[in-house]
């Protein structure tokens, strides 16, 4: 069995933006959600395609660095926008409340963004231009050293900022929560904020060095049950509107969370040619893989985000 962590810590899920004004006074003002928000934005535009890129270049590079006697050579992804988060995250720094923890992790992760985004650059150029043809891989194996130590500061100061938003996150969305049903009762804002919440611990609960498969099964009976509820509250309130596209992504993810629960129950294999698939960063096409479950969940973010949801 392959590893879910091993994916899931390769490509990271996005993270859900916090709206303004709908959690109590004492617990979020409008200036701590746009300090919070920019950390986040940090995050959901930069982290995924830099660990995508250390997995493209170790699914052709030895962990010893090129040789130039690779059969295929795929190269590394770029970057962009590294210099927009140091802005971003001098500036939300700048605010209060102040957190220094907090503001520290968003500087190293700044930081190592923008040491890593001119590194990338030059080795696609490299690669892209098939220059390792011109001289024997040379500077295929000098820029190898550099590259593993600025993704390994790169991955460690993401952790370590993801770490510490998710635990304020998690927090201001059960705040809102209780608030949208102090407000409104459970209706269908209550339960689309309900499916965000259900469909994070259905996530973390699988994305674990040590698998519960109880936990899993728990965690996935809870998001169904707020799903279906979504879709009755919904259908009762037509003034609702929630997003067809919000509904379906909620839905994928439910699929792709009986689908994965089912392959770690039953200790389905993957077959050849899956594992084909997940090496080569397509395992979002292989049913019941962890990568198809991080791109349902991402989607539903993204719904969420823009505002598909009601």
């Amino acid at each position: 069995m392959i590893s879910f962590r091993a994916f899931t810590a390769a490509a990271g899920a996005a993270f859900v933006m916090i709206s303004a004004g709908t959690t109590p006074a004492s617990a979020q003002s409008s200036i701590a959600t746009e300090k919070l928000n920019a950390y986040v934005g940090c995050v959901n535009d930069l982290s995924e395609r830099a660990l995508d890129s250390r997995t493209r270049y170790f699914s052709w590079a030895p962990k010893s660095g090129p040789t130039g006697k690779e059969r295929i050579i795929y190269g590394v992804y770029k970057i962009s926008g590294s210099a927009d988060c140091k802005k971003n995250v001098e500036a939300a720094n700048a605010m209060e409340p102040h957190d220094a923890a907090l503001e520290a992790a968003a500087s190293a992760y700044a930081s190592t963004a923008s040491a890593l985004e001119p590194l990338l650059k030059e080795a696609d150029e490299y690669y892209t231009q098939e220059n390792y043809k011109d001289d024997r891989m040379a500077k295929g194996r000098a820029l190898h050293p550099r590259l593993v130590a600025a993704w390994d500061a790169f991955a460690a100061a993401d952790k370590t900022l993801r770490t510490a938003t998710e635990a304020i996150n998690d927090r201001r969305k059960v705040e809102e929560l209780a608030a949208i049903e102090a407000r409104e009762g459970r209706k269908a804002r209550y339960y689309v904020e309900a499916v965000m919440i259900d469909a994070q611990r259905l996530f973390r609960a699988q994305d674990t060095d040590r698998l519960d498969i109880e936990a899993i099964t728990k965690a996935l009976a809870a998001y169904e049950a707020t799903v279906k509820s979504l879709e009755e509250a919904a259908s009762a309130d037509a003034d609702a509107k929630v997003g067809s596209m919000y509904i379906s992504s909620a839905k994928s993810v439910l699929v792709t969370g009986k689908q994965l629960m089912r392959r770690i129950r039953d200790k389905v294999p993957y077959s050849t040619g899956d594992k084909m698939m997940i090496n080569a960063n397509s395992g979002w096409m292989v049913e019941g893989s962890p990568q198809r479950l991080l791109r349902d969940y991402n989607h539903l973010i993204d719904a969420y985000n823009r505002g598909s949801r009601i």
